[in-house]
């Protein structure tokens, strides 16, 4: 219970950043990914969810990160064949 309530505190944080940044990062990089830092609001941003994903880790090691695609509501979505 504990560790679902710390991974909900963490995307709210970087939902909270994201919500400052939307504006700006739909303008040039819709449809990209950005991670966002939970602590420091600070991103990466890419085409590519594993390339940023490591970017992010190089970056900001040890740190915890929220994941967006810019100007979507989810990074994925899942269909049924």
């Amino acid at each position: 219970m504990r560790h679902t309530r710390y991974i909900r505190q963490l995307q709210a944080k970087g939902e909270r950043f994201y919500k400052r940044l939307k504006t700006r990062l739909e303008r040039h990089h819709k449809g990209e990914i950005v991670a966002i830092e939970a602590d420091s609001g600070k991103y990466v941003i890419g085409k590519d969810e594993l390339q940023v994903a490591l970017e992010a880790l190089s970056r900001f090691p040890g740190k915890k990160f929220s994941f967006f695609r810019v100007g979507y509501p989810a990074v994925h979505k899942l269909r049924q064949r």
